[in-house]
């Protein structure tokens, strides 16, 4: 699955922008930039794969991050 950037939400509610697609240099492994919408606005990286995960929380399935915008 494609990574747009842009704007995604978080399946607990805050916001984040993902500002690029890097390579982990020594795994190789696609990783995603992204930075937080919402407090110090820290920048992140998570594995891609975890990215599009889907999760569950009581009892009900959730994209982890779903895009929201450019």
């Amino acid at each position: 699955m494609e990574i747009k950037l842009g704007k995604y939400r978080h399946f607990k509610g805050n916001e984040y922008e993902v500002i690029g697609i890097a390579r982990h240099s020594e795994t190789l492994e696609e990783m995603v930039v992204y930075r937080a919408l919402y407090g110090d606005a820290g920048i992140w990286v998570r594995p891609a794969e975890m990215w599009n995960e889907t999760v569950e929380r009581d009892g009900k399935a959730f994209q982890r991050f779903t895009y929201i915008d450019e």
